[in-house]
């Protein structure tokens, strides 16, 4: 069976290049690929397209690379916590695609799953369906949507085997699968790295044979994006 283990994020972001079109997995804090975005950090490029729900915080996730200015653009969901990420759009400099949460999620299943494109009635008549076909299906209009891929996609899993073989735990699970389907070439980092054959097929979340290098994360500070607490 083929090792698909690399070092670490360093190693396994090797090849990655200005410009390009990235997805980064989690939701809000969780289970977000911190490993790789601290190597992404590191390398000198810039004018990245980042796919993911959220934008990260000010000093956290993706919050960090846009303070580097490393993204051109952000394709994403939710966006209220990142007053940086304010800062540049009011500025004019970042491109933000605003994207509803459930039409996000399936145009990134559909890249994975070799659709094209779909139809949905999620944005009829606001500003999401400008420019963008319309047809009505039984009496009811529906706007077609076009598939997201990536160049590279980052995941974040509990545990996985040398193989790329995922399972994610808890919330972990949203976008993290569907990224891990859509990326030319996709990089998971796990909490846990195990012999290929030791996971249980039954809770395998994501097939190895969308994975090209996993490699065994570390000091994972596993942010909690809003604490509230009874007085």
């Amino acid at each position: 069976m083929i090792n698909k283990t690399v070092e670490n994020a360093e190693a396994a972001l090797h090849d990655i290049y200005s410009n390009a079109v990235v997805m980064l997995g989690g939701f809000g804090l969780s289970g977000i690929p911190e490993n790789c975005i601290t190597a992404i950090l590191k390398k000198d490029i810039d004018g990245l397209t980042c796919i993911s729900n959220n934008a990260g915080v000010d000093d956290f996730g993706i919050g960090l690379m846009l303070q580097k200015k490393m993204v051109k653009k952000m394709i994403s969901s939710y966006v209220g916590e990142n007053a940086e990420f304010e800062r540049q759009l009011l500025s004019g400099e970042l491109e933000v695609e605003l994207i509803p949460q459930g039409t996000l999620a399936e145009r990134i299943r559909a890249g994975g799953a070799g659709i094209p494109a779909f139809f949905t009635p999620a944005g009829v008549g606001t500003e999401i369906a400008e420019g963008k076909e319309i047809r009505e299906f039984e009496g009811k209009l529906y706007l077609m949507e076009r598939a997201l891929k990536a160049d590279f996609s980052f995941v974040k899993a509990w545990k996985g085997d040398t193989a790329g073989n995922l399972i994610y735990k808890g919330t972990a699970r949203n976008f993290n699968p569907m990224m891990a389907a859509a990326g030319k070439i996709t990089i998971a980092e796990v909490e846990e790295l195990v012999p290929a054959g030791e996971l249980d097929p039954n809770y395998i979340h994501t097939p190895g044979i969308y994975v090209q290098r996993i490699f065994q994360g570390r000091d994972y500070e596993k942010r909690i994006e809003q604490k509230t607490i009874r007085s």
